[in-house]
């Protein structure tokens, strides 16, 4: 009996933190999602009227990049829908070849009508 206390306490208090860490992460990813926004808008002012305008857009603020021969990029995003935030997606990117380094950046994907976005919410944009 005791035993069966002690783990079901040790479940609730792992299930608290992971939940107290994801909704930390989740703050982070829309404080960074809103910096890479104002860089995008500050940088070309004729975006503003693109986010606008759009049936949707992906925003991933921090895409990390790097490679030796082989290499790689990742990156988490939010997903909007007219201007409402919808969901979350990640970006991943495997390469070969004559390469050596790496970088990061911010990186926004816009959907120009709903069938477009449609399609990306299934994963079906290749």
């Amino acid at each position: 009996m005791r035993t069966s206390r002690f783990l079901l306490a040790s479940v609730a208090v792992a299930v608290w933190a992971v939940v107290t860490t994801q909704a930390a992460d989740r703050k982070k990813l829309e404080a960074d999602v809103a910096a890479a926004i104002k860089a995008f808008q500050k940088a070309d002012s004729g975006l503003k009227a693109t986010f606008e305008k759009a049936a949707g857009y992906a925003v991933f603020p921090n895409v990390g990049k790097g490679g030796f021969v082989l290499g790689g990029a990742h990156g988490n995003g939010l997903v909007y829908e007219q201007g409402k935030l919808i969901g979350t997606a990640s970006l991943t990117q495997v390469t070969v070849g004559a390469q050596v380094g790496g970088q990061e950046f911010a990186e926004v994907i816009f959907f120009e009508d709903p069938a477009t976005l449609e399609r990306f919410k299934e994963s079906q944009l290749r």
